[in-house]
């Protein structure tokens, strides 16, 4: 089993950009396109960067994945929130836990899947996924 932390609604985040500041809580989660038990926030979008980066709150409920698919000329880096899970970047599986940080690179096929008590992390991309 793995230890969580604190809870991913626990958290009273802001998200300061562009000198805005937004609570993170007011940011909608929307659902995955193609991957049941998904859900995104985005947080910083590429309009934010000049097109250089994105950041996204990804939450993946118990015993779901993140099926395999890669991000054509995207890095990708994951940073564990809480929960824990497995991320299998094509044949080497790592495991996910809190404080762990998975760089994901560009059109590398990789999967995400949650374990017992779901997963919840950071996920940086670059160029921006949105």
């Amino acid at each position: 089993m793995c230890g969580t932390g604190h809870q991913e609604g626990d958290r009273n985040g802001e998200v300061i950009a562009q000198g805005q500041t937004v609570p993170t809580a007011s940011l909608p989660w929307n659902p995955h396109p193609k991957f049941a038990g998904v859900s995104l926030r985005h947080l910083v979008t590429g309009a934010n960067t000049g097109g250089r980066l994105s950041l996204h709150h990804v939450r993946i409920d118990p015993g779901c994945a993140i099926g395999d698919h890669s991000h054509a000329g995207m890095v990708e880096i994951h940073d564990v929130i809480a929960g824990c899970g497995t991320c299998t970047l094509e044949s080497s599986a790592i495991p996910y836990a809190p404080g762990m940080v998975g760089v994901m690179p560009a059109d590398r096929v990789h999967r995400v899947e949650a374990g017992e008590d779901g997963l919840f992390l950071l996920a940086t991309f670059s160029p921006p996924l949105v």
